[in-house]
């Protein structure tokens, strides 16, 4: 039995290189536990790419190389004793566009990840299943037609589907790559309530573009810029989300969050 991993991330001088190129440099900040933090900024400054970072995730795209020391719960997650596989356990993902298992029922999506680790008896796969949708608020829509594929539900459905997924598996911090931008208004408000919704029970890392979105959401959040003659994407300020939106330190928060320029 693998100890359990808390949600708090520290970040001490992160960098990410893909080959030659550096995408990511110098970020060190602190996630705190149980809370939503936003990273925002401009297209191409690295968002998505130090998201990965926070599940490895970045291992899979061949020649990439991070830097620095990113501690969950104060373990090292670049520690050669870490498996990644067990640390996305803890560490789920939503992407950007939902992505159920196109063969797969709902039912059979909401324990796919869970089945690569565990064998579950019928009567807890079954609890298991109705506790993920009830988390993800989507069980009162879906429990008569567990059996019927998970690619025919609306596209918020199968984004909150996905959700379930990942909450499956109970892990610790969930990471969400702008997971309303593939959505409506209508979706994507039931996206933002089950945010809040889920944030008492685990850290939320989410991406977006949409600053009224971070705004909303969030506890914390990360301006990323890029910066310096390599044009590598940095965190030139993190904060409580309220004063980074009405009184950042930096001018060029400022000037993004109200719109002059991103």
């Amino acid at each position: 039995m693998v100890d359990p991993i808390l949600g708090a991330f520290d970040l001490e001088d992160v960098s990410v290189a893909y080959g030659p190129e550096t995408a990511v440099a110098g970020v060190t900040m602190h996630i705190p536990e149980h809370s939503v933090t936003a990273l925002i900024g401009p297209s191409g400054c690295g968002k998505s790419t130090l998201l990965r970072c926070l599940n490895r995730m970045n291992d899979e795209m061949g020649d990439v190389r991070v830097g620095g020391t990113i501690r969950l719960g104060g373990r090292d997650i670049y520690d050669r004793s870490m498996d990644p596989v067990e640390l996305r356990r803890h560490v789920g993902q939503v992407f950007q566009k939902p992505n159920p298992f196109p063969t797969m029922s709902i039912r059979d999506n909401v324990l796919a990840g869970l089945r690569l680790t565990r064998r579950l008896r019928r009567s807890q796969a079954d609890a298991v299943v109705e506790r993920a949708l009830r988390q993800a608020a989507l069980w009162e829509e879906v429990s008569d037609r567990l059996a019927q594929p998970g690619i025919g539900l609306s596209g918020g459905q199968q984004q909150r589907l996905c959700i379930a997924r990942s909450l499956a598996v109970e892990p610790d911090v969930l990471l969400m790559d702008e997971p309303c931008s593939a959505l409506d208004p209508i979706a994507t408000a039931r996206i933002e309530d089950l945010i809040h919704a889920l944030r008492d029970e685990y850290t939320i890392v989410i991406v977006t573009h949409n600053m009224q979105q971070a705004a909303r959401v969030s506890d914390y959040t990360a301006m990323m810029m890029l910066t310096g003659e390599t044009r590598s994407g940095t965190v030139i300020e993190f904060d409580a989300t309220n004063k980074i939106f009405t009184r950042p330190s930096d001018k060029r928060t400022e000037d993004y969050v109200t719109g002059r320029f991103g």
